[in-house]
């Protein structure tokens, strides 16, 4: 299911789009860039990847199947004979990249965008009946191991169920059946439209990542805007005005204002505000953007420092026939802070003791790489953030603290090494081999630590190759606990080429590419390739491993080992985890907000094993007031025992404060929120509306990282009762819990 959901998201994004059957203008043809950059990618594959394989007949077939796999993974939209008749290629394709031919990667996307079109055609076209809710029978939204269908019929019995699932979750969700109508028809007919924006560089790109991801999962081609974007992501700014923007309709609308940016310095856009036309420069014209792809808007507004864009806005109190508003903004550069490091503070109460548990949380493993090569000395990087936030966190005097990676999927290999630096003394963080059998240790070179007191690193599912690197580090040199899930199990190292580099191009045309060069193990001599980081101590998971991981993968690396490097670990955490495991198992026994979060995530390990969902109301409701009666039972039971603690506080001996701005609660599967489902994609809610629920999901209690703060107050506790247990668990180097600034 999670690959046709992916091409549906780009689809829906304008990502993905096509000429719908009937419409007029040619069809999507490669151009001879696209013909070089596939020459100048092969070359760097095929010599130069950790895993190098040639292009071959054998690559050929894998390619063929891949492309197919990219664009159709749950066979909605080919049929048998579609794929059929472009058999006679499936060992041609090294040929054809070779002979600089890409007629056949475009001729099957052509064909794709054309079944897009009449999916969409006959779903319109079937909520013109009113479906029977009564009759028994299910629909199976997975099919990722389907074989094609061998009719048209066959088709068209799968989506009269797709859309007649999209009839009962908008009924069940109280819509009526006119309402129903209109929103399905809406969606069905604006997707297809999203579909006519097609261009050339998304076909290519597609088909050349069919061609690198079948060398190795974490092989990609980025095509230049995609290239420009990965850039933005790991520097963590852009030049522009300052806002996040959004598919509304055929409108394109602002979705959040970054504090300190442009657009919030005017005071003249507010969330909502729906973005009509686009000029550049004090006088220049002002293009009607209507209709037009987002990224196609975002790369209008984005511009060079100091440079003047001027809007055309649509303000979102007003119908669309209000008053437009027009307005200058000077382009600057815009740091995006949301995806920076943060911190909070974390009270736990103990009896009478309280313990101050700091909390990092690091979204990503950042560094502006340009920045930084400048000598700009404010340069964006996550070790930097970090270490100021360890410092304001001395000064507010924590016991511990946590460094929160969940769902952190790397990175810069630099700043998992550096990050590391900060909570040893010197020594090797990570080897590196090369695709040449060359090994190299990664190595923190700078004394000292900024902070040797109590650490505890939490990780999930979604902690990602960076993320773990330094857990492992962590974990080998004794240094800290790791907390959580078992992480993704990616051991391999990505590198940049610039391809328009390699050509000597003076302007970008050939995009790059992000390919596999090596391979990292821990410093112990194991790696992370396949089995990940396995915490000290366990959380409930949702069971994952088969859907998303590296041994998801059918191409991943295998697991291996190599020689231990040398190194000496900081402390030894073996004598206080049996007594953090008993006291922590204890606590969790008694406690019902751990339960609501033990059957929650039993209950998406559920949901993931069911492949169908049943289309007859009166079930579907039942399962739904099921629900909804547990989840007003937990509410009605939380109050009485929030009451409760207000009469006896005693009973809240154990209680968590958090007294700083708190982090995200872990994103949560729509499936287990089934009971407050509306039956709306993202983009069919009001802003407003979108905003709100994801500010009240950040808000939800947060009780993995509750229960983390617990164990790392144990800690505490333990340490500072037994001096001898502290000279175990903390390294030597310095007094314990001091931080020390270099």
């Amino acid at each position: 299911m999670r690959k046709t959901l992916i091409v549906l998201a780009l689809l829906a994004s304008g990502i993905v789009a096509a000429k719908p059957t009937g419409q007029s203008g040619p069809l999507l043809k490669p151009v001879e860039d696209q013909a070089e950059a596939a020459i100048w990618a092969s070359r760097f594959l095929t010599r130069f990847h950790y895993k190098a394989v040639p292009l071959d007949d054998a690559m050929s077939a894998k390619m063929f199947d891949a492309y197919f796999d990219s664009l159709d993974g749950e066979k909605l939209f080919f049929l048998k004979s579609d794929v059929d008749r472009f058999s006679a290629a499936r060992e041609q394709l090294d040929d054809a990249i070779y002979n600089k031919d890409l007629s056949m990667p475009f001729a099957v996307f052509n064909l794709y965008l054309q079944r897009v079109a009449e999916r969409t055609a006959f779903s319109r076209k079937a909520l013109e009946k009113p479906f029977d809710l009564t009759t028994q029978e299910s629909y199976s939204f997975d099919r990722e191991k389907a074989t094609w269908a061998s009719s048209s019929a066959e088709l068209d019995d799968i989506w009269r169920k797709r859309v007649k699932n999209d009839v009962l979750r908008l009924k069940l969700a109280g819509k009526k059946d006119d309402e129903i109508r209109k929103t399905l028809d809406k969606r069905y007919a604006g997707f297809n439209d999203r579909v006519a924006q097609i261009n050339s560089e998304d076909v290519f790109q597609t088909f050349m990542n069919a061609y690198a991801t079948s060398i190795e999962p974490h092989t990609n081609y980025l095509g230049p805007r995609a290239s420009e974007n990965f850039d933005i992501s790991m520097k963590l700014s852009l030049e522009g005005i300052g806002a996040v923007l959004q598919r509304e309709d055929e409108y394109t609308a602002i979705r959040e204002i970054v504090p300190g940016g442009p657009a919030a310095l005017s005071g003249k856009l507010k969330v909502g505000d729906r973005i009509l036309g686009v000029g550049q420069g004090e006088h220049g014209q002002i293009n009607d953007v209507i209709g037009w792809r987002l990224d196609d808007v975002v790369e209008q507004i984005r511009g060079q420092k100091d440079t003047v864009v001027r809007l055309e806005v649509l303000p979102a109190d007003g119908g669309p026939d209000a008053k437009h508003q027009t307005l200058s903004l000077v382009r600057k550069k815009v740091s995006i802070e949301e995806q920076a490091a943060k911190k909070q503070i974390i009270e736990v109460k103990d009896g009478d003791a309280v313990r101050r548990v700091g909390v990092i949380q690091l979204p990503t493993f950042y560094l502006d790489f340009d920045a930084r090569r400048r000598g700009d000395k404010d340069y964006k990087s996550a070790t930097r953030d970090t270490a100021k936030l360890l410092a304001e966190l001395k000064q507010e005097k924590v016991d511990g603290v946590v460094i929160d990676l969940r769902n952190n999927g790397g990175g810069s290999l630099s700043e998992a090494t550096e990050l590391t630096g900060l909570f040893i003394d010197k020594g090797p963080v990570v080897q590196v081999r090369s695709a040449q059998g060359r090994i190299e240790a990664e190595e923190d070179h700078q004394s000292g630590m900024a902070w040797d007191g109590p650490l505890a690193v939490m990780v999930n599912r979604g902690s990602a190759s960076a993320s773990e690197i330094f857990a492992a580090a962590i974990q080998d040199y004794g240094r800290g606990l790791i907390i959580g899930e078992p992480t993704f199990g990616k051991g391999t190292v990505q590198m940049l080429v610039d391809l328009d580099n390699a050509a000597q191009n003076e302007k970008p045309k050939y995009g790059e590419l992000k390919m596999t060069s090596a391979q990292f193990f821990r410093i112990n001599g194991g790696t992370t390739q396949l089995r990940g980081v396995v915490p000290d101590i366990a959380f409930p998971d949702a069971g994952e491993a088969k859907e998303f991981g590296e041994s998801s993968y059918p191409n991943a690396l295998p697991w291996s080992s190599i020689t231990p490097a040398s190194y000496d670990a900081v402390a030894d955490l073996k004598p206080v985890l049996p007594m953090l495991t008993t006291r922590h198992e204890a606590r969790i026994a008694k406690s019902q907000e751990w339960q609501y979060y033990a059957e929650d995530q039993s209950e998406v390990k559920r949901l993931r094993a069911e492949k169908t969902v049943s289309l007859n109301e009166a079930a579907r409701r039942k399962e739904r007031d099921e629900q909804e009666a547990r989840k007003k039972a937990r509410d009605a039971e939380r109050a009485a025992l929030e009451q409760a603690q207000k009469d006896n506080p005693s009973l809240a001996s154990t209680t968590v404060t958090r007294i700083s701005e708190g982090t995200a609660a872990e994103d949560g599967d729509d499936e287990v929120a089934a009971a407050t489902d509306d039956g709306l994609q993202a983009d069919e809610r009001s802003i407003k509306s979108q905003v709100e629920r994801e500010k009240q999901a950040k808000q939800r209690k947060d009780v993995p990282l509750e229960e983390a703060a617990h164990i790392l107050a144990d800690e505490v506790g333990l340490i500072r009762a037994d001096t001898k247990l502290a000279q175990q668990v903390l390294p030597q180097q310095q007094p314990p819990g001091r931080i020390s600034v270099d």
